[in-house]
């Protein structure tokens, strides 16, 4: 890893508290990332990857109930960001990469065994058929997977009453905010105001939009995969 990438690390491991042994193991992410042309990404190169995918992930633990969950789901985990840098910056929670395609999944499996990352999970299937993790989990991240209001959908029966839903996102129009406040109403979230974050330089309309389920998830949810983005509450 060249020198600059080595340095942006450390700084990160120094603004978020981490130790030598996590920073070692971030260091190993991206190594793993740039040698495996099987990743499921187009950022490989550590200079880059070290704040398009670490930095991007770290930024969630700004949330208070991200450090303190026991239990998270990352939803459509694609390349395993942000769920393989937040066991490893959190060695005490149990985090499962929650993913449908196969060779996905199979990448987020081989990252974990590569990097030695042991409370890193993969469930290779649908969020709204992953029936063990329903009522059970502390928080649901999704970064770049779906609008606010299908994310809501989606989290609501995995997370027990008092978790929350914390999505990375970027520009939020008014008819994704508008669609958001209906599902959140509908399936008994709070909404929690936005958090805006600049993750690395140069980054830009960065923000993590928070939920938290007040009340039980409702009759008839989770629907049928695929029903959420087919046609959204």
């Amino acid at each position: 890893m060249k020198r600059a990438g080595a340095a942006r690390l450390r700084e990160l491991a120094v603004q978020y508290g981490l130790d030598e042994l996590q920073l070692t193991s971030l260091e190993r992410v991206l190594a793993v990332l740039a040698a495996d042309p099987t990743a499921s990404t187009t950022v490989r190169d550590p200079e880059r990857a070290v704040d398009i995918h670490v930095a991007d992930s770290l930024c969630g633990l700004v949330v208070p109930a991200l450090r303190e969950a026991r239990l998270i789901a990352d939803l459509g985990a694609g390349a395993g960001f942000p769920a393989a840098v937040l066991a490893i910056a959190l060695p005490d929670a149990r985090v499962v990469a929650v993913e449908s395609v196969t060779r996905k999944c199979k990448w987020i499996r081989i990252l974990a065994a590569e990097v030695q990352i042991s409370n890193l999970e993969v469930a290779c299937e649908r969020a709204e058929s992953w029936s063990s993790g329903r009522e059970a989990c502390d928080v649901v991240t999704a970064r770049a997977v779906a609008p606010l209001g299908v994310l809501c959908e989606y989290a609501a029966p995995l997370l027990r009453v008092g978790g929350t839903l914390v999505a990375w996102k970027g520009v939020v129009d008014d008819e994704e905010l508008r669609g958001s406040e209906r599902a959140a109403e509908r399936l008994g979230f709070s909404p929690l105001p936005d958090i805006p974050v600049a993750p690395f330089p140069g980054s830009r309309d960065h923000r993590l939009s928070c939920f938290v389920k007040k009340d039980p998830t409702p009759a008839g949810f989770p629907r049928r995969p695929g029903m959420a983005t087919k046609r959204p509450l």
